[in-house]
């Protein structure tokens, strides 16, 4: 039997230093990186979605950064092949690939078998729905859903996003979806080594409130007018990520600038929570405290993730 393909994960909260940590391993191991940010892959978006820097860039070799139009619709399947795609690139060349990012329904498109051959007319309603969770919770689908069909929600957990998510589907098309009784299963394309980086709540929230201010003096707001003036608006995909949204309200007049700048880091923070409960769902994730610095904990995932590679 053919052995499942090595990878390596770095997940995280935004703001807890997944970059500088895969970039450092990446340098050490000889290999290369593979983002798994949804809003890191558009063009155009620099500023709002903390891109590596053109130094991190330079240190290691980085993937699905700066790729997509984001006029575009994308999906969680297109990510998928793509990701698979540059992972098998990697590998091909003597590399190791390092997936790291926060959006956790692309590192679980890595690290589990996702189906993606079911219905999915409108792909970018199903990005929608998973956006809509991430950002507002999961308890703001099932809020939809039982408007949709009662009987579905009140047979599925409000924390079910894959159940929930399918059923709304269904309902939006006039269909009913009686049980959903398959859940994903490991991959069994990829061995995959998962480390999650997590710090003192204080600190990383205070971590990203700093950061919101450095994006808003490196110009945020002007980067967000000019993806306006390419025609963007809330209603694109790509805008609906935190950062964007709030700042094209601002622009259109819903409210002041102060006041968009304080629902952006509001809104981060609330994120980065549910991405902390998003990954530990994951209970071969090994976990890196990083509230003092990374420096340890690098060096702890290079020596672990050394041993994972000559297995």
């Amino acid at each position: 039997m053919e052995r499942k393909k090595k990878v390596l994960i770095i997940a995280g909260p935004t703001a807890s230093g997944k970059t500088s940590c895969a970039v450092e391993l990446a340098v050490r191991l000889d290999g290369e990186i593979v983002s798994a940010d949804s809003m890191q892959l558009y063009k155009y978006m620099d500023i709002g979605s903390a891109k590596p820097t053109q130094e991190e860039q330079a240190r290691a070799v980085h993937h699905l950064v700066d790729e997509i139009d984001p006029r575009q619709p994308f999906s969680v399947a297109q990510y998928r092949q793509m990701a698979g795609s540059r992972i098998d690139g990697i590998r091909e060349r003597g590399k190791v690939p390092v997936v790291a990012g926060g959006t956790g329904l692309y590192i679980h498109s890595i690290v589990s078998n996702m189906d993606f051959s079911g219905r999915q007319p409108d792909p970018a309603r199903r990005e929608e729905l998973h956006r809509l969770a991430a950002e507002n919770g999961p308890e703001s689908l099932h809020a939809l859903l039982e408007t949709l069909d009662p009987e579905a929600a009140a047979r599925i957990h409000p924390h079910n996003l894959k159940k929930m998510i399918r059923a709304i589907e269904a309902a939006e098309k006039g269909e009913k979806i009686p049980s959903f009784d398959h859940a994903e299963e490991g991959s069994s394309e990829y061995d995959c080594l998962m480390f999650c980086l997590t710090m003192d709540r204080q600190k990383l929230y205070e971590r990203i409130d700093r950061r919101v201010d450095e994006m808003v003096e490196q110009g945020l707001f002007q980067e967000v007018r000019g993806l306006m003036d390419r025609g963007l608006r809330t209603e694109d995909i790509s805008m609906k990520g935190i950062g964007y949204k709030e700042i094209i309200a601002c622009l259109e007049g819903q409210y002041d600038r102060e006041e968009a700048i304080r629902l952006v880091k509001r809104n981060t923070r609330r994120y980065a929570k549910r991405q902390l409960t998003w990954f530990r769902r994951y209970q071969k994730g090994i976990w890196m405290d990083v509230t003092d610095g990374t420096g340890e904990a690098i060096d702890r995932m290079t020596e672990l993730a050394r041993g994972f590679l000559r297995e």
